[in-house]
């Protein structure tokens, strides 16, 4: 096997998930020996699938494990005004909203157990289907003889606009750093989305067309960087000028 090429799946995360929590004498769950109405906040982007295996896990404990992940940015995280979006029944919910706004501007009660995770990667994938829209639409028009600037200000007046493609826009004026969230990290968040999708039977053609747009850009080296990079990918895979430098 090429160690430098394998990439771990699902099964591999579920494991080691399942590891931390029982899966030995020091595991998180030890400590809940003898204890009663503790819980767990997972506030991770998770495959559903994984938290069904660890909510499973916590319950033959006597734990309860509550899937709440998280959206905005590092910004956002400091000034405590995340939103959270919450997979758990209607008590568990008014119990744990108190805890959950320390934190956070908004919280939603997303539906039952595992429909927090589930609707992260929702609103994950339509996230990054406008970043990679984006970047490609200034790579076209560049090519075509337009100022990607000049779409920006049509979209700017319409209902197409939004706050992420305002975010992809300053890469016309250098700014890299308008959307705070790396770009490999996006890649796995859609990974899981596709992964989704799949268990259910569902095609999703645009979803895989985005996850292999993070893919591709990520190969040609912006994986670490943030996601408005993939403006850089583009103009490596098109020869068009878009960054300001």
């Amino acid at each position: 096997m090429n160690h430098a090429s394998w990439q771990p799946g699902r099964a591999f995360f579920a494991a080691i998930a399942l590891a931390v929590l029982a899966g030995c004498a020091e595991g998180l769950l030890a400590g809940a020996r003898g204890k009663t109405g503790l819980v767990v906040i997972d506030c991770s982007t998770s495959e559903p699938d994984s938290t069904t295996q660890l909510r499973a896990a916590c319950a033959a404990a006597g734990v309860l494990l509550v899937d709440a992940p998280l959206a905005r940015t590092p910004v956002e995280a400091e000034l405590g005004k995340l939103n959270v979006m919450v997979g758990a029944d209607d008590a568990t919910f008014v119990r744990l909203e108190p805890v959950l706004r320390c934190f956070a501007e908004n919280v939603f009660h997303v539906g039952g157990p595992g429909a927090g995770h589930i609707v992260k990667l929702l609103n994950n994938f339509i996230a990054q289907a406008i970043c990679t829209a984006t970047a490609e639409a200034f790579a076209v028009g560049a090519r075509a003889g337009v100022d990607p600037k000049k779409l920006v200000e049509l979209v700017s007046a319409g209902g197409v606009n939004s706050g992420l493609f305002q975010a992809m826009a300053k890469t016309l004026v250098g700014d890299m750093a308008g959307i705070k969230f790396e770009l490999d990290n996006a890649r796995k968040d859609i990974r899981y989305y596709t992964h989704l999708a799949e268990g259910l039977g569902v095609p999703t053609v645009v979803g895989e067309a985005v996850h292999q747009s993070l893919v591709l850009a990520s190969a040609l080296g912006h994986g670490k960087k943030f996601v408005p990079s993939l403006v850089e990918a583009q103009e490596q895979l098109t020869g068009a000028k878009i960054v300001a430098r």
